[in-house]
């Protein structure tokens, strides 16, 4: 998540709240994803071609299929999560188009009780809170743990999950504490699950194999964005022309908990969406791991 994103989340409501696989050539991988498919399972938050939604949401998801992708990840935009449709008639398309939409990004402070529910009905599995931001002191990250348990127990009650997707701020000492720490001590590991943004743990110079020893279990969705150097500094790219080895983080990662894969492409210079989401696809298809 860029500047530009967290403005987005700013004005679509959720900083009021405090805050948006390939074939892998081993038979017991692709049977933990259920159909044992040669493609895999792998997939796309929509936050990487959010100006093509806005313009035709049916005709932008048919695309997304036809590169690969067999799940997405929604969030919480101005027409909601299901883009101006009921949740039903949003799972309709996904199922016409052989897709499934597994977590969405979105405001736990809410209405909740109703995302939940109406997350559940049509078999998602996570709802997630995206952002909270830097904060002055480590009890504000600490007084997120009582509201995270409590969202955690709406979707418990609803068969869902819920978690939380971190960036760089929450690996940043605060009070001689780490926010992240604090935040995954701190919830019912029954309750709460983190979706790790691979992308952030590396601009936070950390090692995502390391959080996934420390907390086995935790990391059970993660994003998959690459990260390379800019002349303003660290900037997303088409996943294989940064400097993240998913094949080694991923692969740890499958034995710590790791369930879902969701490339996630913020824009950058001279980007196209839509031609980034297939380049994506393509390196998944064929990345193992």
């Amino acid at each position: 998540m860029n500047n530009n994103r967290r403005n987005f989340i700013k004005t679509t409501g959720l900083a009021a709240a405090g805050l948006s696989l390939p074939f892998l050539g081993k038979s017991n991988l692709l049977n933990s994803f259920g159909d044992g498919k040669k493609e895999g399972r792998f997939g796309i938050q929509l936050w990487t071609v959010k100006e093509d939604l806005a313009a035709d949401v049916k005709g932008t998801l048919k695309k997304l299929a036809g590169f690969g992708y067999n799940q997405i990840e929604s969030f919480e935009g101005a027409n909601g999560i299901f883009w101006g449709m009921k949740n039903t008639e949003f799972k309709k398309y996904m199922d016409d188009l052989n897709m499934k939409i597994i977590s969405a990004h979105c405001n736990n402070t809410v209405d909740f009780e109703r995302k939940a529910a109406e997350a559940a009905e049509i078999g998602m599995k996570y709802l997630i809170c995206p952002w909270k931001g830097a904060q002055k002191s480590i009890d504000d990250f600490k007084r997120f743990n009582d509201e995270f348990n409590k969202s955690g127990e709406i979707c418990k009650k609803n068969g869902i999950k819920f978690a939380y997707h971190n960036h760089d701020y929450s690996f940043k000492p605060v009070d001689g504490q780490i926010p992240q720490t604090v935040m995954m001590e701190g919830t019912d590991a029954s309750l709460v699950d983190f979706e790790m943004d691979i992308y952030w743990v590396v601009a936070a110079k950390e090692n995502p194999i390391d959080w996934f020893k420390k907390y086995p279990g935790r990391f059970t969705i993660c994003h998959v964005k690459d990260q390379t150097t800019a002349a303003t500094g660290i900037e997303s790219c088409i996943l294989g022309k940064g400097s993240i080895n998913f094949s080694n983080i991923l692969h740890e990662a499958r034995k710590y908990g790791m369930k879902h894969h969701i490339v996630e492409q913020e824009a950058f210079t001279g980007s196209n969406p839509l031609a980034s989401a297939a380049a994506d696809a393509a390196y998944m298809k064929a990345l193992k791991f």
